[in-house]
């Protein structure tokens, strides 16, 4: 069956299970999704299906996109993504909700890290720093040496460094649904998942056991 859902984070709280412990959370307004698109392999040359997320005010979208949403009987949707899937079980102008999974299911969330902007090498890779005395003034958060030496005397390509981070394209796998709301549209997962508060997620059933 196929398993896939857009969402946005609401943000983290915690749960409390029959034994009164506490399991941190994130909980998202997942769906409800229509299916866009169903691609073939006989026509595509792979298999998936497409959704749409969120209603939005027809002027914001292009012509090409309302179309394209109007040919499968669908409202105007802000956010279209593509979830690989072996055997669609969906057709297009389908609705899916957050009652395709299921409490202890395991999913992986995809989603945008938070950005940094442009960060030290100590902030981005935890480089240690400079001595913190002998006289030493403005080298505890410098990198250091990351060459080699006189062959061939310059930094290599690809070494660890300053330079812009976070807003990058984040998976992680295995997360535990802990709670399953579909009258209010709400997935728990155990854990934390990548982004800020109103960030889009993608959430599918998980890759690895």
């Amino acid at each position: 069956m196929f398993k896939g859902l857009i969402g946005k984070k609401i943000g983290m709280t915690q749960i409390f299970n029959e034994d009164g412990a506490a399991i941190p959370v994130t909980l998202i307004e997942a769906g409800p999704c229509y299916v866009t698109q169903v691609r073939r392999p006989e026509k595509d040359g792979y298999s998936a299906v497409q959704l749409g997320f969120q209603e939005v005010n027809p002027k914001r979208l292009t012509g090409g996109q309302l179309g394209h949403l109007k040919r499968v009987g669908v409202p105007p949707l802000r956010y279209l993504r593509e979830f690989r899937v072996k055997d669609p079980d969906v057709e297009e102008g389908d609705t899916v909700t957050v009652e395709r999974f299921a409490v202890g299911e395991r999913v992986d969330v995809i989603g945008t890290s938070k950005g940094r902007g442009f960060q030290g090498g100590v902030k981005r890779f935890g480089f240690g720093g400079g001595p913190k005395t002998h006289g030493q003034s403005d080298r505890w958060r410098a990198p250091g040496s990351r060459g080699a030496g006189s062959t061939p005397g310059r930094t290599m390509k690809g070494n660890r460094g300053p330079g812009h981070m976070g807003a990058n394209r984040v998976t992680v796998m295995g997360l535990e649904v802990v709670l399953v709301d579909p009258e209010r549209n709400l997935l728990a997962v155990k854990g934390g998942v990548p982004g800020p508060k109103g960030g889009l997620v993608l959430i599918r059933a998980a890759r690895k056991n």
